[in-house]
C-alpha cells in the first residue's frame, strides 16, 4: 500500500500537566496548503489521484476508511480513521475517502492546488459517485 498512515509523536508533559496534549506530525514534505473539509456520512470525497502533488489528510472528526486500489485486478486496502489520525497519500496513489460517520478533515497539500496544471485526474474507484472529479457530477468542471 502506497498510503501510510503517520503516528504522531507527543512530550508527555503537555499531557500529564493536566491541560490536554499537543502530538506532533512530522511531514516528509513541506506543505504549501491546506484545505478544510467536511463529508457527510455516506458520502465519499475522492475517486482520483493527484500527479503532481502529496497529500497529507488529519480527521479532526468522525470515522471513515480511506481506499485505495492500483487496478481493477488488485484488491483494494484501505485505512480506518477517526478523530486524530493521519494519512500520507504519495502523488499517483488512487484514493477515495469513504465517511462512516458525518467527518472534518484537513487536506495538507505539497504543492499550490491553483499552481498545477493537472491537480487532480477522476478514477472510478468503485465506491460511489459524486466526486467534482466524476464526469457525472452535476459539480465536474472540465475546464
Amino acid at each position: 500500500m502506497k498510503i501510510e498512515r503517520l503516528f504522531p509523536t507527543a512530550n508527555l508533559n503537555t499531557v500529564k500537566d493536566g491541560r490536554g496534549g499537543i502530538f506532533t506530525f512530522i511531514p516528509k514534505d513541506p506543505i504549501v496548503e491546506f484545505n478544510f473539509n467536511y463529508i457527510k456520512a455516506g458520502k465519499i470525497r475522492g475517486n482520483h489521484y493527484h500527479p503532481e502533488f502529496d497529500e497529507y489528510f488529519l480527521i479532526t472528526e468522525g470515522e471513515g476508511v480511506l481506499v485505495t486500489r492500483e487496478n481493477e485486478n488488485t484488491e483494494e486496502e484501505f485505512i480506518f480513521l477517526s478523530k486524530g489520525h493521519c494519512t500520507h497519500t504519495p502523488k499517483g496513489t488512487k484514493h477515495v475517502f469513504l465517511a462512516i460517520t458525518d467527518c472534518i478533515a484537513v487536506a495538507m497539500l505539497t504543492k499550490k492546488w491553483d499552481d498545477c496544471k493537472d491537480p487532480i485526474i477522476h478514477v472510478d474507484m468503485g465506491m460511489g459517485k459524486g466526486d467534482h472529479g466524476d464526469p457525472s457530477s452535476p459539480y465536474f468542471n472540465s475546464t
